[in-house]
Protein backbone atom coordinates (compact mmCIF):
# COMPACT_ATOMS: atom_id res chain seq x y z
CA UNK A 1 0.00 0.00 0.00
CA UNK A 2 1.54 3.65 -1.22
CA UNK A 3 2.01 6.73 0.90
CA UNK A 4 -1.18 7.66 -1.08
CA UNK A 5 -3.40 5.05 -0.19
CA UNK A 6 -2.16 5.54 3.38
CA UNK A 7 -3.20 9.49 3.19
CA UNK A 8 -6.76 8.78 1.69
CA UNK A 9 -7.72 5.96 4.39
CA UNK A 10 -6.28 8.86 7.33
CA UNK A 11 -7.89 11.53 5.55
CA UNK A 12 -11.55 9.16 5.46
CA UNK A 13 -10.99 7.68 8.98
CA UNK A 14 -10.52 11.44 10.63
CA UNK A 15 -13.85 12.81 8.51
CA UNK A 16 -16.05 9.67 9.59
CA UNK A 17 -14.32 10.36 13.47
CA UNK A 18 -15.26 14.01 13.69
CA UNK A 19 -18.55 13.05 12.32
CA UNK A 20 -18.89 10.38 14.29
CA UNK A 21 -19.73 7.65 12.31
CA UNK A 22 -18.22 5.73 14.43
CA UNK A 23 -20.66 6.31 17.26
CA UNK A 24 -23.22 3.71 15.25
CA UNK A 25 -20.67 1.01 15.29
CA UNK A 26 -21.82 -2.12 17.67
CA UNK A 27 -18.98 -3.07 19.59
CA UNK A 28 -20.15 -6.32 19.73
CA UNK A 29 -19.93 -6.84 15.96
CA UNK A 30 -16.14 -5.71 16.08
CA UNK A 31 -13.23 -8.10 17.11
CA UNK A 32 -11.49 -7.23 20.46
CA UNK A 33 -9.12 -5.94 18.58
CA UNK A 34 -10.99 -3.20 16.70
CA UNK A 35 -12.93 -2.37 19.48
CA UNK A 36 -10.23 0.25 21.13
CA UNK A 37 -9.44 1.43 17.99
CA UNK A 38 -13.15 2.87 17.71
CA UNK A 39 -12.98 4.04 21.28
CA UNK A 40 -9.73 6.26 20.14
CA UNK A 41 -11.80 7.49 17.01
CA UNK A 42 -14.42 8.30 19.14
CA UNK A 43 -12.02 10.68 21.23
CA UNK A 44 -12.37 13.06 18.04
CA UNK A 45 -16.05 13.60 17.62
CA UNK A 46 -17.34 17.03 17.06
CA UNK A 47 -19.31 17.60 20.23
CA UNK A 48 -22.68 18.90 18.16
CA UNK A 49 -22.87 15.25 16.48
CA UNK A 50 -23.83 13.47 19.77
CA UNK A 51 -27.17 15.06 19.55
CA UNK A 52 -27.41 13.98 15.81
CA UNK A 53 -29.63 10.82 14.53
CA UNK A 54 -27.62 7.84 13.67
CA UNK A 55 -28.66 7.97 9.92
CA UNK A 56 -27.75 11.46 9.81
CA UNK A 57 -24.53 11.59 11.18
CA UNK A 58 -23.36 8.58 9.09
CA UNK A 59 -24.79 10.55 5.99
CA UNK A 60 -23.15 13.96 6.45
CA UNK A 61 -19.62 11.40 6.82
CA UNK A 62 -20.31 9.49 3.59
CA UNK A 63 -21.09 12.61 1.60
CA UNK A 64 -18.40 15.07 2.96
CA UNK A 65 -16.24 11.74 1.62
CA UNK A 66 -17.38 12.02 -1.77
CA UNK A 67 -18.91 9.51 -4.44
CA UNK A 68 -17.01 6.55 -3.54
CA UNK A 69 -17.80 6.37 0.21
CA UNK A 70 -21.34 7.35 -0.91
CA UNK A 71 -21.73 3.49 -2.65
CA UNK A 72 -19.79 1.99 -0.01
CA UNK A 73 -22.44 2.98 2.04
CA UNK A 74 -25.21 1.51 -0.36
CA UNK A 75 -22.85 -1.73 -1.15
CA UNK A 76 -23.10 -2.23 2.86
CA UNK A 77 -26.93 -1.60 2.93
CA UNK A 78 -27.23 -4.81 0.64
CA UNK A 79 -25.04 -7.32 3.22
CA UNK A 80 -26.99 -7.28 6.71
CA UNK A 81 -25.88 -10.59 7.40
CA UNK A 82 -21.85 -8.67 7.47
CA UNK A 83 -22.94 -5.45 9.07
CA UNK A 84 -26.32 -6.53 10.89
CA UNK A 85 -29.77 -5.55 10.38
CA UNK A 86 -30.28 -2.53 12.01
CA UNK A 87 -26.82 -1.13 10.66
CA UNK A 88 -27.72 -2.30 7.08
CA UNK A 89 -31.62 -0.28 7.20
CA UNK A 90 -29.80 2.73 8.23
CA UNK A 91 -27.49 2.44 5.42
CA UNK A 92 -30.54 1.74 2.83
CA UNK A 93 -31.62 5.22 3.84
CA UNK A 94 -29.03 7.15 2.42
CA UNK A 95 -29.93 8.81 -0.36
CA UNK A 96 -27.32 9.12 -3.26
CA UNK A 97 -27.54 12.88 -3.58
CA UNK A 98 -24.13 15.31 -3.83
CA UNK A 99 -23.29 18.32 -5.05
CA UNK A 100 -23.51 19.35 -9.25
CA UNK A 101 -20.58 19.76 -10.86
CA UNK A 102 -19.95 22.80 -12.79
CA UNK A 103 -22.79 22.86 -15.58
CA UNK A 104 -20.41 24.58 -17.66
CA UNK A 105 -18.48 21.38 -18.41
CA UNK A 106 -21.44 19.56 -19.47
CA UNK A 107 -21.43 20.69 -23.62
CA UNK A 108 -17.62 19.65 -23.64
CA UNK A 109 -18.51 16.26 -21.99
CA UNK A 110 -21.02 15.37 -24.31
CA UNK A 111 -19.01 16.28 -27.59
CA UNK A 112 -16.01 14.15 -26.15
CA UNK A 113 -19.10 11.37 -25.45
CA UNK A 114 -21.07 11.36 -28.56
CA UNK A 115 -19.70 12.55 -31.44
CA UNK A 116 -21.42 14.31 -34.06
CA UNK A 117 -24.79 13.30 -32.29
CA UNK A 118 -23.95 15.39 -29.60
CA UNK A 119 -25.45 18.52 -31.52
CA UNK A 120 -28.71 17.23 -31.59
CA UNK A 121 -28.80 17.66 -27.84
CA UNK A 122 -29.95 21.73 -27.21
CA UNK A 123 -31.83 23.83 -24.56
CA UNK A 124 -29.67 22.15 -22.01
CA UNK A 125 -30.65 22.31 -18.40
CA UNK A 126 -29.19 22.96 -15.55
CA UNK A 127 -28.87 19.75 -13.39
CA UNK A 128 -32.11 18.10 -12.08
CA UNK A 129 -30.53 15.63 -10.03
CA UNK A 130 -26.81 15.04 -8.55
CA UNK A 131 -25.62 12.11 -7.53
CA UNK A 132 -22.15 10.27 -6.76
CA UNK A 133 -21.83 8.99 -10.03
CA UNK A 134 -23.38 11.46 -12.70
CA UNK A 135 -25.78 14.23 -12.80
CA UNK A 136 -28.93 14.43 -14.77
CA UNK A 137 -30.04 17.59 -16.82
CA UNK A 138 -32.79 18.21 -19.04
CA UNK A 139 -32.86 18.38 -22.41
CA UNK A 140 -34.26 18.46 -26.33
CA UNK A 141 -33.39 16.23 -28.67
CA UNK A 142 -33.85 16.97 -32.51
CA UNK A 143 -34.44 14.40 -34.74
CA UNK A 144 -33.16 14.30 -38.40
CA UNK A 145 -36.93 14.93 -39.45
CA UNK A 146 -37.06 18.03 -37.20
CA UNK A 147 -39.29 17.05 -34.78
CA UNK A 148 -38.21 17.99 -30.92
CA UNK A 149 -38.83 15.67 -27.75
CA UNK A 150 -38.09 16.29 -23.96
CA UNK A 151 -35.39 14.16 -23.01
CA UNK A 152 -33.00 13.66 -19.50
CA UNK A 153 -29.35 13.24 -19.94
CA UNK A 154 -27.31 11.58 -17.32
CA UNK A 155 -24.14 12.40 -17.52
CA UNK A 156 -20.63 11.06 -15.35
CA UNK A 157 -18.63 13.20 -13.21
CA UNK A 158 -15.29 14.08 -14.62
CA UNK A 159 -12.80 12.05 -12.75
CA UNK A 160 -15.00 10.13 -11.24
CA UNK A 161 -13.70 6.59 -12.86
CA UNK A 162 -10.04 7.24 -11.58
CA UNK A 163 -11.71 8.55 -8.10
CA UNK A 164 -13.44 4.90 -7.72
CA UNK A 165 -10.24 3.08 -8.91
CA UNK A 166 -8.08 4.76 -6.64
CA UNK A 167 -10.48 5.21 -3.35
CA UNK A 168 -11.48 1.10 -4.43
CA UNK A 169 -6.84 -0.02 -4.64
CA UNK A 170 -7.13 1.92 -1.08
CA UNK A 171 -10.37 -0.05 0.42
CA UNK A 172 -8.55 -3.55 -1.32
CA UNK A 173 -5.14 -2.85 0.35
CA UNK A 174 -6.92 -2.06 3.93
CA UNK A 175 -8.79 -4.71 4.08
CA UNK A 176 -6.33 -6.93 2.98
CA UNK A 177 -3.80 -5.74 5.93
CA UNK A 178 -6.45 -5.89 8.26
CA UNK A 179 -7.49 -9.45 7.97
CA UNK A 180 -3.58 -9.63 8.07
CA UNK A 181 -2.93 -7.63 11.27
CA UNK A 182 -6.96 -8.73 13.03
CA UNK A 183 -7.82 -12.30 12.16
CA UNK A 184 -10.94 -11.71 13.93
CA UNK A 185 -11.85 -8.80 11.25
CA UNK A 186 -12.56 -12.03 8.78
CA UNK A 187 -15.74 -12.68 10.33
CA UNK A 188 -16.83 -9.28 8.67
CA UNK A 189 -15.65 -10.37 4.99
CA UNK A 190 -13.99 -6.89 4.53
CA UNK A 191 -12.27 -8.29 1.20
CA UNK A 192 -15.66 -9.79 0.02
CA UNK A 193 -17.54 -6.31 0.75
CA UNK A 194 -15.04 -4.49 -1.38
CA UNK A 195 -14.76 -6.88 -4.21
CA UNK A 196 -18.76 -6.50 -3.93
CA UNK A 197 -18.22 -2.63 -4.39
CA UNK A 198 -15.63 -2.95 -7.55
CA UNK A 199 -18.40 -5.11 -9.69
CA UNK A 200 -21.19 -2.52 -8.58
CA UNK A 201 -18.56 0.20 -9.32
CA UNK A 202 -17.44 -1.32 -12.65
CA UNK A 203 -21.60 -1.96 -14.14
CA UNK A 204 -22.59 1.78 -12.68
CA UNK A 205 -19.50 3.83 -14.18
CA UNK A 206 -20.50 2.56 -18.04
CA UNK A 207 -23.83 4.22 -19.06
CA UNK A 208 -24.64 1.44 -21.71
CA UNK A 209 -25.22 -1.47 -19.58
CA UNK A 210 -27.96 1.08 -17.74
CA UNK A 211 -29.24 1.61 -21.12
CA UNK A 212 -28.91 -2.03 -21.77
CA UNK A 213 -30.89 -3.09 -18.10
CA UNK A 214 -33.34 -0.46 -19.48
CA UNK A 215 -34.08 -2.28 -23.19
CA UNK A 216 -34.15 -5.53 -21.01
CA UNK A 217 -36.75 -4.66 -19.03
CA UNK A 218 -38.77 -2.76 -21.33
CA UNK A 219 -39.04 -6.17 -22.88
CA UNK A 220 -39.87 -7.51 -19.92
CA UNK A 221 -43.10 -5.33 -19.17
CA UNK A 222 -44.18 -5.14 -22.66
CA UNK A 223 -47.87 -5.09 -22.50
CA UNK A 224 -48.00 -4.90 -18.39
CA UNK A 225 -50.30 -1.91 -17.54
CA UNK A 226 -49.49 0.34 -14.34
CA UNK A 227 -45.40 0.38 -14.40
CA UNK A 228 -43.68 2.33 -17.35
CA UNK A 229 -39.85 3.32 -18.08
CA UNK A 230 -38.25 5.74 -20.21
CA UNK A 231 -37.07 4.90 -23.62
CA UNK A 232 -33.15 4.90 -24.87
CA UNK A 233 -32.01 7.45 -27.08
CA UNK A 234 -29.48 5.16 -28.35
CA UNK A 235 -26.96 7.59 -30.52
CA UNK A 236 -26.74 9.70 -28.14
CA UNK A 237 -25.59 7.24 -25.30
CA UNK A 238 -22.39 6.34 -24.71
CA UNK A 239 -19.96 4.91 -21.62
CA UNK A 240 -19.98 8.29 -20.55
CA UNK A 241 -23.71 9.83 -21.76
CA UNK A 242 -27.23 8.34 -21.09
CA UNK A 243 -30.22 9.84 -22.88
CA UNK A 244 -33.67 8.65 -22.66
CA UNK A 245 -37.18 10.22 -22.71
CA UNK A 246 -38.15 12.69 -20.38
CA UNK A 247 -40.24 11.92 -17.55
CA UNK A 248 -43.05 14.34 -17.05
CA UNK A 249 -44.59 12.85 -13.92
CA UNK A 250 -45.26 13.60 -10.07
CA UNK A 251 -42.52 12.56 -7.95
CA UNK A 252 -44.72 9.64 -5.86
CA UNK A 253 -43.44 11.35 -2.41
CA UNK A 254 -45.78 14.45 -3.43
CA UNK A 255 -48.85 13.20 -2.38
CA UNK A 256 -50.25 16.62 -2.24
CA UNK A 257 -49.88 16.68 -6.08
CA UNK A 258 -51.00 12.90 -6.73
CA UNK A 259 -54.42 13.75 -5.10
CA UNK A 260 -54.98 16.88 -6.93
CA UNK A 261 -54.41 14.85 -9.95
CA UNK A 262 -56.90 12.63 -8.90
CA UNK A 263 -54.52 9.27 -8.71
CA UNK A 264 -55.36 7.03 -6.19
CA UNK A 265 -53.00 6.37 -3.71
CA UNK A 266 -54.07 3.06 -2.32
CA UNK A 267 -54.31 1.41 -5.91
CA UNK A 268 -50.95 3.31 -6.58
CA UNK A 269 -49.35 1.49 -3.62
CA UNK A 270 -50.89 -2.09 -4.84
CA UNK A 271 -49.54 -1.77 -8.32
CA UNK A 272 -46.07 -0.54 -6.72
CA UNK A 273 -45.97 -3.64 -4.85
CA UNK A 274 -47.71 -6.02 -7.96
CA UNK A 275 -45.12 -4.85 -10.20
CA UNK A 276 -42.09 -5.81 -8.18
CA UNK A 277 -43.18 -8.76 -7.62
CA UNK A 278 -43.85 -9.60 -10.72
CA UNK A 279 -40.72 -8.47 -12.21
CA UNK A 280 -39.06 -10.38 -9.70
CA UNK A 281 -40.59 -13.85 -9.44
CA UNK A 282 -42.20 -13.65 -13.07
CA UNK A 283 -38.69 -12.38 -14.81
CA UNK A 284 -36.24 -12.90 -12.35
CA UNK A 285 -34.93 -9.19 -13.09
CA UNK A 286 -36.11 -6.37 -11.28
CA UNK A 287 -35.19 -2.83 -10.46
CA UNK A 288 -32.90 -2.80 -7.31
CA UNK A 289 -32.76 0.89 -5.77
CA UNK A 290 -36.59 1.65 -5.94
CA UNK A 291 -36.33 4.54 -3.04
CA UNK A 292 -38.62 7.15 -3.52
CA UNK A 293 -36.55 9.88 -5.32
CA UNK A 294 -36.54 6.95 -8.23
CA UNK A 295 -40.40 6.58 -8.46
CA UNK A 296 -43.00 8.89 -10.23
CA UNK A 297 -46.87 8.66 -10.20
CA UNK A 298 -48.45 9.38 -13.88
CA UNK A 299 -51.04 11.49 -14.23
CA UNK A 300 -52.41 10.21 -17.39
CA UNK A 301 -52.34 6.27 -16.57
CA UNK A 302 -52.50 6.41 -12.49
CA UNK A 303 -49.71 3.90 -12.89
CA UNK A 304 -46.16 3.89 -11.52
CA UNK A 305 -42.93 5.51 -13.45
CA UNK A 306 -39.53 4.22 -12.62
CA UNK A 307 -35.96 5.83 -13.34
CA UNK A 308 -32.47 5.24 -12.45
CA UNK A 309 -31.26 1.51 -13.25
CA UNK A 310 -27.58 1.68 -12.10
CA UNK A 311 -28.84 -1.07 -9.72
CA UNK A 312 -30.47 -4.19 -11.00
CA UNK A 313 -31.33 -7.32 -9.19
CA UNK A 314 -31.29 -10.68 -11.17
CA UNK A 315 -32.84 -14.00 -9.66
CA UNK A 316 -32.79 -17.62 -11.28
CA UNK A 317 -35.35 -19.53 -11.56
CA UNK A 318 -34.56 -21.88 -8.72
CA UNK A 319 -34.67 -18.93 -6.47
CA UNK A 320 -37.86 -17.42 -8.16
CA UNK A 321 -39.72 -20.82 -7.44
CA UNK A 322 -38.38 -20.88 -3.80
CA UNK A 323 -39.28 -16.98 -3.25
CA UNK A 324 -42.92 -17.76 -4.73
CA UNK A 325 -43.17 -20.56 -2.25
CA UNK A 326 -41.99 -19.02 0.65
CA UNK A 327 -44.66 -15.80 0.20
CA UNK A 328 -47.29 -18.32 -0.92
CA UNK A 329 -46.62 -20.20 2.56
CA UNK A 330 -47.02 -17.14 4.29
CA UNK A 331 -49.82 -16.14 2.62
CA UNK A 332 -51.68 -19.62 3.45
CA UNK A 333 -50.08 -19.89 6.85
CA UNK A 334 -48.59 -22.87 5.38
CA UNK A 335 -45.07 -22.90 7.49
CA UNK A 336 -44.28 -26.42 6.77
CA UNK A 337 -44.44 -25.93 2.94
CA UNK A 338 -42.00 -22.94 3.63
CA UNK A 339 -39.02 -24.84 5.91
CA UNK A 340 -39.46 -28.22 3.19
CA UNK A 341 -38.39 -25.54 0.48
CA UNK A 342 -35.60 -24.35 2.50
CA UNK A 343 -34.19 -27.67 3.05
CA UNK A 344 -35.32 -28.70 -0.82
CA UNK A 345 -32.99 -26.05 -2.31
CA UNK A 346 -29.91 -26.62 0.57
CA UNK A 347 -30.56 -23.30 1.99
CA UNK A 348 -30.88 -25.13 5.79
CA UNK A 349 -29.12 -28.02 6.07
CA UNK A 350 -30.39 -31.50 6.30
CA UNK A 351 -29.07 -32.09 10.10
CA UNK A 352 -31.70 -29.34 11.28
CA UNK A 353 -35.32 -30.59 11.75
CA UNK A 354 -37.68 -29.17 10.03
CA UNK A 355 -40.27 -28.84 12.49
CA UNK A 356 -38.39 -26.81 14.48
CA UNK A 357 -37.69 -24.89 11.68
CA UNK A 358 -41.42 -24.14 10.42
CA UNK A 359 -42.11 -23.63 14.05
CA UNK A 360 -39.94 -20.79 14.10
CA UNK A 361 -41.61 -19.21 11.02
CA UNK A 362 -44.78 -19.39 12.42
CA UNK A 363 -43.53 -17.61 15.42
CA UNK A 364 -42.33 -15.01 12.55
CA UNK A 365 -45.45 -15.11 10.05
CA UNK A 366 -48.46 -15.30 13.29
CA UNK A 367 -47.75 -11.93 13.85
CA UNK A 368 -48.36 -10.59 10.26
CA UNK A 369 -51.44 -11.62 9.25
CA UNK A 370 -54.35 -9.34 9.58
CA UNK A 371 -52.16 -6.68 9.86
CA UNK A 372 -51.44 -3.30 8.06
CA UNK A 373 -48.28 -1.92 6.86
CA UNK A 374 -49.28 0.68 9.44
CA UNK A 375 -49.09 -2.29 12.05
CA UNK A 376 -45.45 -4.14 10.19
CA UNK A 377 -42.00 -2.85 10.49
CA UNK A 378 -40.16 -4.93 7.85
CA UNK A 379 -37.22 -4.12 9.93
CA UNK A 380 -38.29 -6.16 12.54
CA UNK A 381 -39.46 -8.76 10.23
CA UNK A 382 -36.08 -9.04 8.69
CA UNK A 383 -34.66 -9.13 12.40
CA UNK A 384 -36.59 -11.89 13.39
CA UNK A 385 -35.74 -13.80 10.10
CA UNK A 386 -31.73 -13.01 9.79
CA UNK A 387 -32.11 -14.32 13.74
CA UNK A 388 -33.47 -17.70 12.95
CA UNK A 389 -31.64 -18.56 9.94
CA UNK A 390 -28.33 -18.21 12.04
CA UNK A 391 -30.18 -20.50 14.58
CA UNK A 392 -30.71 -23.32 12.12
CA UNK A 393 -27.08 -22.55 10.51
CA UNK A 394 -28.59 -21.14 7.21
CA UNK A 395 -25.97 -18.74 5.18
CA UNK A 396 -27.60 -15.71 4.07
CA UNK A 397 -28.16 -15.79 0.33
CA UNK A 398 -26.04 -13.33 -1.29
CA UNK A 399 -28.51 -13.57 -4.36
CA UNK A 400 -31.44 -12.73 -2.30
CA UNK A 401 -30.22 -10.04 -0.02
CA UNK A 402 -30.61 -7.48 -2.22
CA UNK A 403 -34.18 -8.16 -3.40
CA UNK A 404 -35.04 -8.32 0.38
CA UNK A 405 -33.01 -5.08 0.71
CA UNK A 406 -35.21 -3.25 -2.07
CA UNK A 407 -38.51 -5.13 -0.71
CA UNK A 408 -37.75 -3.08 2.45
CA UNK A 409 -37.44 0.11 0.00
CA UNK A 410 -41.10 -0.60 -1.90
CA UNK A 411 -42.32 -1.44 1.61
CA UNK A 412 -41.60 1.90 2.70
CA UNK A 413 -43.16 3.60 -0.41
CA UNK A 414 -46.23 1.62 0.23
CA UNK A 415 -47.02 2.54 3.93
CA UNK A 416 -46.11 6.39 2.84
CA UNK A 417 -49.36 5.96 0.18
CA UNK A 418 -51.50 3.81 1.75
CA UNK A 419 -50.75 2.83 5.73
CA UNK A 420 -53.99 0.74 5.37
CA UNK A 421 -52.81 -1.42 3.23
CA UNK A 422 -52.17 -5.09 4.03
CA UNK A 423 -49.27 -6.73 2.18
CA UNK A 424 -50.39 -10.13 2.11
CA UNK A 425 -53.62 -9.33 0.28
CA UNK A 426 -51.45 -6.96 -2.27
CA UNK A 427 -49.33 -9.85 -2.72
CA UNK A 428 -51.35 -12.75 -3.14
CA UNK A 429 -52.53 -12.50 -6.85
CA UNK A 430 -49.33 -12.23 -8.32
CA UNK A 431 -48.20 -14.89 -6.37
CA UNK A 432 -50.71 -17.49 -6.44
CA UNK A 433 -51.01 -16.54 -10.61
CA UNK A 434 -47.48 -17.35 -10.82
CA UNK A 435 -47.22 -20.57 -8.99
CA UNK A 436 -50.26 -21.51 -10.24
CA UNK A 437 -49.09 -21.18 -14.41
CA UNK A 438 -45.69 -22.51 -13.09
CA UNK A 439 -46.16 -25.02 -10.56
CA UNK A 440 -49.20 -26.36 -11.92
CA UNK A 441 -49.91 -28.68 -14.79
CA UNK A 442 -49.20 -25.95 -17.48
CA UNK A 443 -46.35 -24.84 -15.76
CA UNK A 444 -45.09 -28.62 -15.98
CA UNK A 445 -45.66 -28.95 -19.51
CA UNK A 446 -43.76 -26.24 -20.15
CA UNK A 447 -40.73 -27.32 -17.86
CA UNK A 448 -40.74 -30.55 -20.02
CA UNK A 449 -41.21 -28.74 -23.29
CA UNK A 450 -38.23 -26.77 -22.35
CA UNK A 451 -36.58 -29.93 -21.04
CA UNK A 452 -37.14 -31.72 -24.11
CA UNK A 453 -35.82 -28.76 -26.36
CA UNK A 454 -32.48 -28.73 -23.80
CA UNK A 455 -32.04 -32.41 -24.48
CA UNK A 456 -32.95 -32.32 -28.75
CA UNK A 457 -30.12 -29.57 -28.71
CA UNK A 458 -27.80 -31.69 -26.46
CA UNK A 459 -28.57 -34.55 -28.75
CA UNK A 460 -27.94 -32.22 -31.77
CA UNK A 461 -24.23 -31.36 -30.73
CA UNK A 462 -23.24 -35.16 -30.10
CA UNK A 463 -22.14 -36.09 -33.49
CA UNK A 464 -20.05 -32.90 -33.05
CA UNK A 465 -18.19 -33.46 -29.68
CA UNK A 466 -17.94 -37.32 -31.14
CA UNK A 467 -15.62 -35.89 -33.41
CA UNK A 468 -14.11 -33.59 -31.36
CA UNK A 469 -13.32 -36.49 -28.42
CA UNK A 470 -12.01 -38.72 -31.56
CA UNK A 471 -9.51 -35.60 -32.46
CA UNK A 472 -8.74 -35.17 -28.77
CA UNK A 473 -8.11 -39.02 -28.29
CA UNK A 474 -5.56 -38.37 -31.04
CA UNK A 475 -3.93 -35.65 -29.81
CA UNK A 476 -3.28 -37.50 -26.91
CA UNK A 477 -2.13 -40.33 -28.62
CA UNK A 478 0.45 -38.57 -30.53
CA UNK A 479 1.62 -36.77 -27.10
CA UNK A 480 2.23 -39.60 -25.27
CA UNK A 481 3.85 -41.38 -28.52
CA UNK A 482 6.23 -38.29 -27.95
CA UNK A 483 6.18 -37.92 -24.82
CA UNK A 484 7.50 -41.66 -24.78
CA UNK A 485 10.06 -40.61 -27.65
CA UNK A 486 11.47 -37.74 -25.75
CA UNK A 487 11.66 -39.95 -22.48
CA UNK A 488 13.46 -43.01 -24.23
CA UNK A 489 15.93 -40.42 -25.93
CA UNK A 490 16.35 -38.67 -22.62
CA UNK A 491 17.06 -42.16 -21.21
CA UNK A 492 19.61 -42.76 -23.99
CA UNK A 493 21.44 -39.43 -23.67
CA UNK A 494 21.24 -39.92 -19.76
CA UNK A 495 23.16 -43.23 -20.23
CA UNK A 496 25.46 -41.72 -23.27
CA UNK A 497 26.66 -39.07 -20.67
CA UNK A 498 27.00 -41.12 -18.00
CA UNK A 499 29.03 -43.88 -19.88
CA UNK A 500 31.04 -40.89 -21.31
CA UNK A 501 31.58 -40.05 -17.54
CA UNK A 502 32.84 -43.19 -16.70
CA UNK A 503 35.35 -44.18 -19.72
CA UNK A 504 36.55 -40.20 -19.07
CA UNK A 505 36.96 -40.97 -14.91
CA UNK A 506 39.02 -44.29 -16.31
CA UNK A 507 40.70 -42.61 -19.17
CA UNK A 508 42.23 -39.92 -16.13
CA UNK A 509 43.25 -42.56 -14.06
CA UNK A 510 45.09 -44.62 -16.49
CA UNK A 511 46.87 -41.74 -17.20
CA UNK A 512 47.64 -40.79 -13.94
CA UNK A 513 48.89 -44.42 -13.32
CA UNK A 514 51.22 -44.32 -16.39
CA UNK A 515 52.99 -40.92 -15.18
CA UNK A 516 54.08 -43.10 -12.19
Amino acid sequence: MGFADYFRLARAGFILAREGAFGIVEPGLLPPSARGLVKLARLVERPEVKASGKVERLNRALNRLGPTYVKFGQTLATRPDIVGVDMALQLSALQDRMEPFDPALVPDLLAQALGVHAAQLTDISPPIAAASIAQVHKATLIHPDGTREKVAVKVLRPGVRERFRNDLASYMSAARLGERLMPGLRRLKPVEVVETLQRSAALELDLRLEAASISEMAQNIAGDKGFAIPDVKWDQTSDGVLTTAFIDAIPIRDHAAIAAAGIDRRQLAITLMQSFLKHAIGDGFFHADMHPGNLFADPRTGGVVAVDFGIMGRINPRERRFLADVLYGFIQRDYRRIAIRHFEIGYVPKSQSVDDFALALRAIGEPLHGRTVRDISMAKVLGQLFATTEMFDMQTRPELVLLQKNMVLVEGVCRSLDPDLDLFVAAEPVVTDWLKRNAGPMGQLDALRQGLETWSDTLGRVPRLVERGEALLVQIEANQHEARHRSGLTQALSWSGLIAAILLILLLLRLLFAGS
